[in-house]
């Protein structure tokens, strides 16, 4: 954990002499994160407010501040100027280690979702933002429920009574001006608090308060584009300077952080990578990103020995396929240069030993990707709410397919031009059920995991 988190940790004992505690504000979000150290409790406050006190288990703990109100310089961003401005955070996060054995924890009388030592049911989203962005002619209507459901399936995903949530990334979307379109009016925009809030802490609440969260960093959480707000909110890592997304001079180190594994119970584990900044184009040797990727390929390598069974979430698919339909044409592209040139190198057909499953997004749509025993399963799970993709991939079109050579797509299921939310529900200690849940329909499909194996049974 880090020093300030440390800190706040020992100044237990916050009683008062009436014995009870002090009118402190209402947050204005509350939220249990799991980190490679154990779950981390945090709150957002309003600027003027100091940091709440936590009740655990009937005791009273200090919160930790883990990021100060600011208003943070214009950095450079992947916008024009005149679609970009400098970030305000008019908000105090606060933080606090929570055991994994707790059994009640309160902000106020706010209670926080506890984790279980087994987690047996599993919701999966993704790319879950409202999409504004000016270079691609893109003005989603975020004021539209139906355009931009996010909110809905929240509380649709909230009311599965999940025992953890896992996102798979991408949660800010509105970089750039409305622009006069109707659909978007007034919208806040660009990567500050009003952004966040309104892109994803506002419309997941019923979530954020049903499960605790594992939290993948997309691309768009990268310092280029929301990296700020990523380190000061969300991400399981500690909030250190020069690795704050603030500087651009120290992008590199703020793009990158380690892998770590959250527990499931039973033996089986969830690891997270951050291959936010990995993209889709070769990456050569000499590029900083070479170095980094390849590290976390070692390290999560050494993370899924010993384990019944190992799920690998990241925001990329390592083993997925996407298509255009350009003029009439179809294109399929399996895999990403950027996966077979870094992770290609030590493991050329990807087998990724130790990896049974791996989660995804990047791609708004859902797909099943089974490749036999010899390689992990893909799954991807991007289309929560983004505006989603609608170029079809047709079965025969995509069985054959080769993400990486000798990896040879064997089963495939796909479903675009909709929204909605994956679950997984542990059926056995190498068995889980896959559940696809639109937001018009209710469960579409009904799969199966069995080790690497996966299938969709129509």
């Amino acid at each position: 954990m880090g020093g300030g988190l440390t800190k706040g940790l020992a100044a237990t004992a916050l009683l008062w002499a009436s014995g009870a505690a002090a009118e402190v504000p209402a947050p204005l979000s509350t939220y249990m994160l799991m980190t490679g150290g154990g779950p981390v409790a945090r709150a957002v406050m309003a600027a003027g407010d100091a940091c709440p006190v936590l009740t655990l288990d009937g005791r009273q703990m200090a919160m930790a501040v883990r990021a100060e109100p600011a208003d943070l310089p214009l950095r450079p961003t992947r916008s024009m100027a005149e679609n970009s401005k400098p970030s305000r955070f008019p908000v105090r996060v606060c933080e606090a280690a929570v055991p994994a054995t707790a059994r009640a924890v309160r902000i106020g009388t706010r209670a926080l979702p506890v984790p279980r030592r087994t987690a047996r049911r599993i919701v999966v989203i993704g790319d879950t933002g409202c999409r504004i962005k000016a270079s691609d002619n893109a003005y989603q209507a975020c004021n539209d429920p139906r355009a931009w459901p996010f909110a809905r399936i929240a509380a649709q995903a909230a009311a599965w009574k999940p025992d953890l949530v896992v996102h798979v990334g991408d949660y800010l979307y509105r970089e750039n001006p409305c622009a006069g379109h109707a659909g978007c009016t007034d919208t806040p925009w660009g990567y500050g608090w009003d952004a966040w809030d309104a892109d994803f802490f506002t419309p997941a609440a019923p979530l954020l308060e049903a499960a605790p969260w594992l939290m993948i960093r997309g691309n768009h959480e990268s310092c280029l584009r929301a990296g700020q707000g990523w380190w000061r909110l969300l991400a399981a890592q500690p909030l250190e300077a020069g690795r704050d997304c603030n500087d651009a001079a120290s992008d590199a180190r703020g793009d990158d952080s380690p892998p770590f594994a959250v527990p499931l119970g039973g033996g089986a584990q969830i690891i997270a990578m951050d291959l936010a900044i990995m993209g889709e184009d070769e990456i050569p040797p000499g590029d900083p990103r070479y170095t980094q990727i390849r590290s976390i390929q070692r390290a999560i390598a050494a993370m899924a020995k010993g384990h019944s069974f190992t799920f690998a979430a990241d925001h990329y698919p390592l083993l997925g396929l996407n298509a255009s339909d350009k003029k009439g044409t179809l294109r399929i592209k399996p895999g990403y240069e950027a996966v077979r040139s870094t992770f290609g190198i030590d493991d050329p057909t990807l087998r990724l030993p130790g990896i049974d499953a791996l989660l995804a997004g990047h791609v708004h749509a859902w797909q099943q990707d089974d490749y036999g025993p010899g390689h992990p399963g893909q799954w991807i799970s991007g289309m929560a709410g983004t505006q989603e993709d609608v170029t079809p991939i047709p079965a025969g079109r995509a069985l054959g397919q080769e993400p990486a050579p000798g990896a040879k797509l064997l089963r495939f299921d796909s479903w675009t031009g909709g929204f909605g939310f994956m679950t997984l529900e542990r059926t056995g200690r190498r068995r889980w059920r896959v559940e696809l849940h639109a937001l018009e329909g209710g469960v579409i499909r009904r799969c199966t995991i069995v080790g690497r194996r996966s299938a969709c049974p129509r």
